[in-house]
């Protein structure tokens, strides 16, 4: 015990002196330390889940692999970031998750806006004759529902927590609103690269207006991430079930790059159409609770 008192007393100046470094530090630095915090902690459990999936560097990742690896990646994210609270850099309420059902009511509402406009898009192709419903696979979606809903709800939730929480709220410190929406959505978009480089390349322009979106639809909730959060869950559940269950076949009356390339939507004008109208429908609410708010107060 004395020696323990002893040690404690000869780091805590040393640990005090880091903690005031890292709180008062540019906000690029904490940035930077956070996802190499995030990559360092999750290489260990990447490399074993690879050897396990005997998987081989000069091959592609097959779907069955990448979800290891995806999950043990997420599932550090909130441990890394709480690291990053208790050096008080920041908080979970800061990053817009809040322990309260308003949260729930907002991230239900982002699901339906989601799946409602993607609903309306591939409508609009249905009738144009640029694809046509496979309605003997509709069929399957039960069996994949429950796994596609917890595996969308956990991705945009974490993506959420990470990009439009932590990442967008540290660079406000010291940028600008748009500014640190514009380099926000960027990372989110650029690091999507590190899994499919040929696929993704096509969606970076979606991605990174879908990253947009999504900043906007923190503001529209309060600067809660709940209907961010719903919006980007209902987005990759959408995608997920029709590619899942086969539901659409493309007709090749028009070209891949208004439809989608390699069948991703945000890699075609109509995808991208989707996402800007859900961002514009969101602006308009905003610019609605601003001018309500200011003709209460004025």
């Amino acid at each position: 015990m004395i020696f323990l008192s002893v040690f404690l007393s000869l780091v805590e100046p040393s640990v005090n002196t880091l903690l005031a470094l890292l709180r008062n530090a540019p906000v690029v630095f904490v940035v930077m330390a956070f996802f190499i915090a995030w990559v360092v902690c999750w290489l260990p459990l990447a490399a074993i889940s690879a050897f396990m999936l005997n998987w081989q560097i000069n091959k592609p990742l097959q779907p069955e692999q990448k979800i290891p690896l995806l999950v043990s990646l997420y599932l550090l994210a909130p441990l890394i970031l709480w690291g990053v609270n208790w050096l008080g850099v920041g908080s979970f309420a800061d990053y817009g998750l809040v322990g309260n059902l308003s949260i729930l009511v907002s991230l239900l509402l982002g699901v339906g806006l989601g799946v409602l406009g993607l609903g309306l898009v591939f409508s609009c192709q249905f009738w144009l004759g640029w694809c046509y419903l496979e309605k003997s696979n509709i069929k399957l979606i039960p069996g994949i529902l429950l796994p596609i809903s917890l595996v969308a709800l956990f991705v945009g939730g974490i993506e959420e927590l990470v990009f439009r929480g932590f990442l967008l709220t540290t660079l406000e410190k010291d940028y600008p609103i748009w500014l640190a929406a514009i380099i926000s959505s960027l990372i989110f978009a650029l690091l999507h690269l590190v899994w499919e480089q040929k696929e993704t390349a096509p969606q970076l322009p979606g991605l990174w207006l879908m990253g947009m979106v999504l900043v906007v639809a923190r503001i529209a909730d309060g600067n809660n991430l709940g209907i961010a959060w719903g919006l980007h869950a209902g987005w990759i559940w959408a995608i997920a079930t029709i590619d899942t269950a086969g539901l659409i076949t493309y007709t090749g009356k028009v070209s891949e790059w208004v439809t989608g390339k390699n069948k991703k939507p945000l890699a075609g004008l109509a995808g991208v159409l989707c996402v800007l109208g859900t961002g514009v429908l969101l602006w308009f609410f905003v610019e609605i609770v601003l001018i309500r708010n200011y003709e209460l107060f004025s």
